[in-house]
């Protein structure tokens, strides 16, 4: 990790296979900058190399902007955007025992 002007840059290397990009290898090498564009918007750009799986190295840029509610890691709270579908099937289910209908 290092600055390189306003930039925060974060190269990683050493990617395991269950981490890595679809058809990437070993020698996958990813750069990502950080850039504050104002208040309410970063700047996020990712550099992929890998020489054995692309042709050329690739980057992919996207604005990110600011929210007011809290941000989890998608790791860790994968299972909450289902959550809603998940509750509502057990709510149908619930419903077709009332009334004596067979669960689908």
């Amino acid at each position: 990790m290092a600055w390189d002007g306003d930039t925060l840059v974060v190269e990683t290397i050493n990617f395991r296979r269950e981490t890595s990009l679809q058809g990437s290898t070993a020698n996958t090498r990813l750069v990502e900058r950080f850039t504050r564009v104002d208040a309410q918007t970063l700047k996020y750009e990712f550099t992929v190399t890998d020489p054995a799986a692309y042709t050329r190295p690739w980057t992919a840029m996207m604005p990110l902007t600011r929210v007011r509610e809290p941000i989890f890691e998608y790791a860790c709270h994968e299972g909450n955007y289902s959550l809603r579908n998940i509750l509502a099937g057990a709510r149908e289910q619930e419903r077709q025992r009332e009334k004596g209908e067979p669960i689908r």
